[in-house]
């Protein structure tokens, strides 16, 4: 069983995901950040050892997301493509036969600084691609965080963790979502892309992704980054 986290933002809901993901309630969408598809295919194309199987791990792990949360439309907050070397056929295989099963989705992205690199999806896989911020109030939708005057800000692109510590001085990093006074950071979705750690203090909120579940957690309990 799962445990989500529905919180309260600017008036609107949003539903904290365990997958790593965001689902804006009154609007229908599902927010992503960061899932850099082929990152693995590009590490192996310059010749560093990577594992296989994480671009079809992630579009089952999609599949999931929408049979649960039955979205109009997926927002991907950028870095949708790792890198230009990570385009191989086995990469956009997976994604146009995930993309297939899902005709009446809308999905859009919201071009980060991968993309830029790594050039947009190509056309069959139906991805609307725009330069952030994308508007839909209260909520500004970019990759890169930073507070706006165009609204809420939702973002991805440093990939938070959150260093947790027991009473015996136990650590563990775990992803997180960390909202801020005017913007909030999504976790990566991507497996195969490492974490920050992130500068929480007592007015933020931070949530861990732990298994299947969302749990937030204190400012006595995330350190700060050192």
């Amino acid at each position: 069983m799962t445990l989500d986290v529905r919180i309260e933002i600017m008036g609107e809901t949003l539903t904290l995901l365990p997958e790593r993901a965001v689902f804006w309630e009154r609007d229908g969408s599902l927010l992503i950040a960061d899932p850099h598809f082929g990152k693995a295919a590009s590490f192996r194309a310059a010749g560093v050892p990577a594992p296989h199987g994480t671009t079809l791990d992630g579009v089952r792990r999609l599949d999931v997301l929408l049979a649960r949360t039955r979205p109009g439309r997926v927002i991907f907050l950028g870095d949708f493509l790792h890198a230009r070397s990570g385009r191989s056929p086995a990469t956009f295989q997976h994604l146009t036969e995930w993309r297939a099963l899902h005709p009446h989705v809308e999905m859009v992205l919201v071009r980060g600084n991968h993309d830029r690199n790594a050039g947009d999806p190509p056309p069959e896989l139906r991805l609307a691609c725009v330069d952030a911020p994308l508007l839909a109030p209260p909520f500004a939708f970019t990759h890169r965080p930073g507070p706006t005057s165009d609204g809420y800000v939702l973002s991805g692109h440093i990939h938070p963790g959150a260093d947790l510590v027991g009473p015996a001085r136990q650590h563990v990093r775990l992803p997180c979502f960390w909202f801020r006074e005017k913007d909030a950071v999504l976790p990566a979705f991507g497996d195969f892309t490492g974490l920050a750690s992130i500068a929480a203090d007592a007015a933020h909120r931070v949530f861990v992704v732990t298994g299947d579940a969302v749990l937030e957690v204190s400012s006595e309990t995330a350190l700060r980054d050192e």
